[in-house]
């Protein structure tokens, strides 16, 4: 419309618009007015009666400081953009008005915007959200309100801190609510990994649609609603909600701003209707004393004008309105004309506001918010859970000494709407009651893990690993799921084509996560082992094999045989050499003798040729631990040499591309591609099967010299070849298998959650383990899974014998040169015997064995004399 038409017709319309009231302080005749304040408020809402009594204060505070004041004069729009806009011409052109403040939607300041550019005349807004092109195309609008479109990143990490995957969104149908949700809330939902689920726009002027709506909503499985609109509007909506049972367990509420900020002055009906909300709103630190004094002075002010109102405490509109009219007025002070200089005046300001925080003009917008208070409406009010800083997180606390947490669960307990503690899903299953229909795909190459069979009466059946996990993952979920299988015969990515087209509402079977395949649906966590190995043929290894007769034992076990038989020669030869003649000699000829002795005593018996009891016992005890270990010697190294070594074919990939070798692949997978533009296998050398018996056979007739299969077949393969194949090279990194869900899903969280705890359980690790024994089996161990024997499978007898050796060594050496030899057995013989008489006393069977080797050496020595 023509700007001046428009004009003209405004102009013959402003008898309709009244004087809410005028402000002028005058202390005295002599104080001047530095200029006057236009205000359009709502007189008629909690909003504008807020924003009345917090500007006539910032007035009176002005004149408290300086001792000059500035004029105000408020005039009504009962929230319509006509009367707002007759309201801004009339104080432009009758008041001539210095600046005009204006109420809180969008649609009431683009109106005014165009009148104050052409007046020069700054028009400060208080609107929620302002569009980023206005203030380029009207220069004299400011944004006197911080920006809440940070608020929309606070809901998002809520949401994602419950876990909750979808969101409805709610919205007032009008300017200044639509672009301060639409934009920025699916922006921040999408960071992280949530999606809008409904986007309901209502009409503030039909209030017949908010049944219409919810009751659509109320069919949909989504729970969980986030609520943006005006408080009038807000207080209609969730009481038609409460009456349509929609604020009971499993529902999640979340309000935004323009009614969290009101929260307190609801009445106790409203209040009722919203029970369990979690609401955000800007934070003003209440702690700081210039708060405490604007909280105080306001209350009292606030009362007095509006007796009828129950609560008397400040929202966020009058704070902000507060703010706002005392920068202007500080501003004014340093202009001594309107216009442009009061406006870059405006914008260069920094006072200290109601809360004490400074407040300036950023790009003509009050610098945004970054801390937003949490609370949880229960009972007549509600509670204060914490707060959300920007960049930081949630924390209970705000100042140096906060903690903080990327999830709202560090809050504490939340109460939820119905009055549950515990935490909703966000969702429920589909009222109607509907089957989920499961598509089965009914191409597996390996049946062990999904086989689809149909007898004479049309009866389907299925079965297999893959159908076993599924019916354990649907008993695992906390609510009951119904659910229908559907054969389906195309191929995987058609199965995954088919989810996306919503002809299934899931697929179960072996479909493999592959990326290509995330365009269309989503998959729970993988329930096999990932990657994709190259199957070979195997042949048997002959080289290497001359050293096998070392095998059985270890290094160290050899090592130790070696010395315990030097040692237990050398205690035989010392012992012995003053009976044998041929033990004596030269050096060179006795460490012969010696070296000789001590292993020839592993392979024969020396006893009767041995003079000395003491060299008889070492040899006998160690003769014993010789025969155990010859045998276990024999019994290892014969294990050993019967088994053969088995070794690939095909050493690795490069080798197949190099001989320009055939290779297999299962029909229908996503291996093929795989194998053209990762491997770089040419097309013409890749064949399909489908079935291990098939790959087997072609794999022994040699028309193909690798079969590639992911690891979950692999295992099924090789368990029923085991003899025959064998893994060649490394494992390439694939996605494993997993169930299939169109993008999106509310289920596919829980269905996730409840398969890990399937496999934590142990459960899963049993399915498999059942499924591979159905097919296993004899393996052949090669040579390297032989274990050789350490010394610490014969500790005992090393000790034993090496432990004799020593006692034969000690009494030798002791009694042998003091007493001489046969001393030494009659003192052996006169301690053992001292042992055998139990009935008596420890000491006196100590006296015995004295006495007796006292006589013994007596007489001994009375001989020898």
């Amino acid at each position: 419309m023509d700007f001046t038409f428009f004009a003209i017709v405004l102009l013959l319309a402003q008898g309709a618009t009244a004087d809410v009231g005028r402000t002028n302080i005058l202390a005295n005749d002599q104080v001047m007015i530095r200029g006057t304040i236009g205000a359009i408020v709502d007189n008629s809402s909690r909003f504008g009666m807020e924003q009345k009594v917090a500007m006539e204060m910032a007035i009176k505070d002005v004149y408290d400081e300086t001792g000059q004041s500035c004029g105000l004069l408020m005039k009504a729009s009962q929230r319509e953009p006509y009367q707002t806009a007759v309201a801004a011409l009339d104080l432009i052109n009758k008041q001539e008005v210095q600046a005009i403040l204006l109420p809180q939607t969008w649609e009431e300041a683009s109106l005014v915007a165009e009148f104050g550019n052409q007046a020069k005349i700054p028009i400060l807004s208080i609107t929620d959200s302002t569009p980023i092109w206005a203030t380029k195309k009207w220069p004299f609008l400011l944004q006197a309100s911080p920006d809440q479109n940070a608020q929309m990143k606070v809901i998002a990490a809520i949401v994602a801190s419950w876990e909750w995957h979808q969101v409805n969104v709610i919205y007032e149908d009008i300017d200044s609510f639509r672009s301060g949700v639409t934009p920025h809330l699916s922006d921040a939902l999408r960071e992280v990994g949530v999606e809008v689920s409904n986007l309901v726009a209502l009409s503030p002027f039909d209030s017949s649609s908010l049944s219409t709506e919810l009751e659509r909503l109320e069919s949909e499985q989504c729970r969980v609603f986030l609520v943006h609109m005006s408080l009038p509007l807000a207080e209609q909506f969730f009481v038609k909600a409460k009456e349509m049972n929609m604020m009971e367990k499993d529902y999640v509420w979340i309000t935004t701003n323009p009614i969290t900020s009101l929260v307190h002055s609801l009445n106790a009906s409203t209040i009722s209707s919203m029970q369990g909300t979690i609401g955000v709103k800007s934070y003003y630190p209440q702690q700081d004393p210039h708060f405490q004094n604007f909280h105080t002075r306001f209350r009292k002010n606030f009362s007095l004008e509006n007796p009828d109102e129950d609560n008397h405490e400040p929202g966020t509109s009058a704070m902000q309105a507060y703010d706002v009219v005392r920068t202007v007025c500080l501003a004014m002070r340093e202009s001594s004309n309107g216009g442009q200089q009061l406006l870059d005046k405006i914008m260069l300001r920094e006072i200290n506001g109601s809360y004490g925080r400074s407040v300036q003009f950023i790009d003509r917008k009050v610098a945004p918010a970054q801390i937003f208070q949490i609370i949880n409406v229960i009972g007549k009010s509600y509670n204060e859970l914490g707060f959300w800083s920007y960049g930081k997180g949630f924390s209970k606390t705000t100042g140096d000494r906060a903690l903080y947490n990327t999830s709202m669960r560090h809050l504490g307990r939340v109460f939820w709407p119905g009055g549950p503690w515990t935490t909703p899903r966000g969702w429920i299953p589909s009222t109607n009651s509907k089957p989920l229909r499961i598509a089965v795909p009914t191409k597996s190459s390996f049946k062990q893990y999904v086989k689809v069979e149909h007898d004479n009466s049309t009866n389907t059946t299925y079965s297999g690993f893959a159908i076993n996990l599924f019916k354990a993952t649907v008993e695992s979920l906390p609510f009951d799921l119904k659910y229908n299988f559907t054969p389906f015969y195309g191929s995987y990515d058609q199965i995954v084509e088919q989810i996306y087209l919503k002809n299934f509402d899931a697929a179960v079977g072996d479909v493999a996560i592959v990326a290509n395949r995330y365009k269309h649906a989503e998959f729970t966590h993988p329930y096999t082992e990932s990657g994709l190995v190259m199957i070979v043929p195997a042949r048997t290894q002959n080289n290497n094999r001359a050293l096998l007769f070392m095998k059985p034992f270890t290094k160290a076990m050899w090592a130790l045989i070696g010395a315990i038989n030097i040692y237990n020669g050398f205690v035989v030869w010392l012992i012995e050499r003053k009976y044998c003649p041929e033990l004596k000699g030269s050096a060179l000829n006795q460490i012969g003798v010696l070296l000789c002795s001590a292993f020839t005593t592993l392979f024969s018996l020396h006893g009767g040729k041995l003079h000395s009891n003491l060299s008889r016992m070492a040899t006998v005890v160690w003769l014993f631990v010789a025969l155990v270990l010859t045998q276990t010697y024999v019994a290892n190294l014969t294990s050993i040499l019967t088994v053969q070594r088995l070794e690939p074919t095909v050493a690795d990939v490069e080798s197949l591309r190099n001989g320009n070798a055939m290779v297999g692949y299962c029909r229908g997978s996503f291996v093929a591609n795989y194998l053209m533009e990762v491997l770089n296998i040419h097309q013409n050398n890749i064949k399909n099967y489908n079935s291990p018996e098939e790959y087997a056979e072609a794999l022994r007739s040699q028309e193909i010299a690798a079969a590639f299969l992911e690891v979950p077949y692999a295992k099924l393969f090789l368990a029923k070849y085991c003899k025959e194949f064998i893994i060649a090279g490394p494992t390439f990194k694939v996605g494993g298998f997993g169930f299939v869900f169109p993008r999106g899903s509310l289920l596919l969280a829980d269905v996730t959650k409840a398969l890990l705890n399937v496999s934590e359980s142990g459960r899963l690790r049993d399915l498999e383990n059942s499924m591979i024994a159905s097919v296993k089996c004899v393996d052949r161990e090669s040579i390297d899974d032989m274990s050789s024997l350490s010394p610490s499978s014969f500790w005992v007898l090393f000790i034993f014998t090496g432990g004799t050796s020593t006692i034969a060594l000690l009494l030798y050496v002791v009694c042998h040169k003091r007493f001489g030899h046969k001393t030494v057995w009659r003192l052996v013989l006169a301690v053992m015997r001292g042992w055998w008489h139990r009935k008596k006393s420890f000491s006196r069977r100590v006296s015995g064995v004295e006495r007796s080797t006292s006589f013994s050496y007596t007489s001994y020595s009375s001989t020898h004399v």
